[in-house]
């Protein structure tokens, strides 16, 4: 453990990049896995090595918007353009997470999709909404917990809840189809 908080400490940006690289992806693979989908339809190799270096780039994006939506918040606040909301407590994290997924989620998730449109040379946003729906009912509360942790911890949970989305729409898909 002590190693992977140096290397999270002195190396944010890759450590969030390979952090969301494997466990993006594993979420993607997992959800397949449960849908009992054929995993061809995952992409060839390099498809997959472009859909790994797009979940690392998707975990840049993220630190940015961790670190910039935490200034946000903190602005706002110390402009008295929000209540006053102690950081570390609870209520901040869910604060915090709200405007995370709010302002910053909608565009994140557009941007993944894009790649990923580019990646398996598909065309347009169907079924986006979906994802858009998760930032109410998953990510604000997942991104609560996260955001309660030291920072240091936040990208590592947050790319695990990638996999635990996969896991629960994996799921979810499974149901309607049967």
């Amino acid at each position: 453990m002590t190693f992977y908080l140096e290397f999270v400490k002195s190396n944010p940006l890759l450590a969030a990049f390979i952090q969301f690289a494997l466990l993006g992806f594993l979420g993607e693979i997992v959800s397949y896995f449960i849908t009992k989908k054929p995993l061809r339809e995952v992409g060839n190799w390099l498809q997959i090595i472009l859909k790994m270096v797009a979940w690392g780039i998707l975990g840049i994006i993220i630190k940015y918007g961790f670190t910039g939506m935490r200034g946000f918040l903190n602005n706002l606040i110390e402009h008295n353009m929000f209540m006053y909301v102690k950081s570390g407590t609870v209520m901040y994290a869910f604060f915090l997470s709200v405007f995370t997924n709010i302002l910053f989620g909608p565009q994140m998730m557009a941007f993944h999709r894009v790649e990923e449109n580019i990646i398996m040379r598909r065309k347009g946003f169907e079924g986006i909404e979906n994802s858009f729906k998760t930032l109410i009912w998953f990510w604000i509360p997942a991104h609560t917990v996260t955001f309660s942790l030291p920072a240091d911890y936040q990208i590592g949970l947050a790319a695990l809840w990638s996999v635990v989305l996969g896991i629960i729409l994996g799921s979810s898909k499974k149901t309607k189809k049967q």
